[in-house]
């Protein structure tokens, strides 16, 4: 895929399904459901491809490397060449990372992007450019990688502009911190790269500020919500935007609140509600267990106006 095709397809939705589990174990069965149902229910204009990615709110932070492998695997099964697969990469440690890329790129049908999540641990921001540069060199090479940086810290805009700017093989940024970062992004990118909206289906000033494409953790609810704000987005309605997005304001609300407490747990909350026989939901993850009974009033509550959308 050419460059300029690349960006079109990544300004789009990218729908981040949950995973689900059961009885302490991925339901493989569950996740190809939910592949499934984004899959038959893409609303997107133009007949653009759905873009799904399996990465931080799909809980790849806690699944084995060989289950990262099946998730990946089933999830590509499951797309065909129908769909453009984003893989989640967490970079800790970096010789682990570059296994999984290799391996995922040998798939019958690999990743088509790979999304390398926010560092962790002891780093100095600049230095990360080498690193990074070096990676992307040897997986582009050797696999045909390409890569997304996902930027969780505004420390990072400096080296994540000059990665994309200098490597062939890194794509853009998805936008993880605040719209503060947006047109510093944009300015020093330019038409080297895409600058992606990634904190949820909020993202109408962001696409005002230029910002191309977002990703969607509640997608697996309402789909067609998630669709329908990109397409009024990209035909420059964003007023369109705004009315469709203020109808899942109060699920993101619940998703983001406390340092993203509920990001996963309020949207399987919302597909148990929500009693829809086409997505699997699960039971909880590691670390996510259901959410109190509080919560769940309010996403209840959340729920009802995007039934007509899911």
């Amino acid at each position: 895929m050419h460059y300029e095709a690349l960006y079109d397809t990544l300004n789009s939705v990218t729908a981040i399904p949950i995973v689900p589990y059961r009885g302490g174990a991925i339901d493989m069965d569950g996740h190809r459901r939910n592949i499934r149902y984004l899959m038959d229910n893409n609303h997107l204009d133009g007949d653009r491809k759905r873009v799904i990615g399996i990465a931080g709110t799909s809980l790849i932070h806690h699944f084995s490397c060989e289950d990262q492998m099946r998730v990946i695997e089933a999830t590509g099964e499951e797309m065909g060449d129908d769909g453009f697969l984003m893989s989640g990469i967490v970079p800790n440690p970096i010789s682990q990372a570059e296994e999984l890329v290799r391996r995922q790129s040998a798939l019958p049908r690999p990743p088509d992007v790979y999304l390398i999540m926010p560092l962790t641990g002891v780093a100095d921001h600049e230095a990360a450019y080498e690193d990074y540069m070096a990676f992307a060199d040897r997986l582009g090479a050797d696999c045909g990688a390409r890569f997304l940086l996902y930027m969780r810290s505004a420390d990072y805009v400096n080296p994540i502009i000059r990665l994309v700017s200098d490597s062939p093989h890194i794509v853009g940024v998805k936008v993880g911190t605040s719209e503060e970062e947006v047109l510093p992004l944009i300015e020093g990118i330019g038409d080297e790269g895409i600058v992606m909206w990634g904190i949820g289906d909020r993202s109408t000033r962001a696409a005002e500020m230029g910002a191309k494409g977002h990703t969607s953790g509640t997608a697996i609810v309402a789909a067609r919500a998630a669709d329908e704000i990109n397409n009024a987005q990209r035909r420059g309605a964003f007023a369109e935007s705004a009315r469709v997005e203020a109808l899942i304001a109060e699920l993101e609300h619940l998703r983001f609140m406390n340092g993203r407490q509920y990001n996963y747990s309020a949207v399987i909350e919302a597909m148990i509600i929500g009693g829809w026989e086409d997505v699997a939901p699960g039971e909880g993850g590691p670390f996510n267990p259901r959410v109190p009974r509080d919560i769940a009033s309010r996403v209840a509550g959340a729920v009802e106006p995007l039934r007509a959308y899911h």
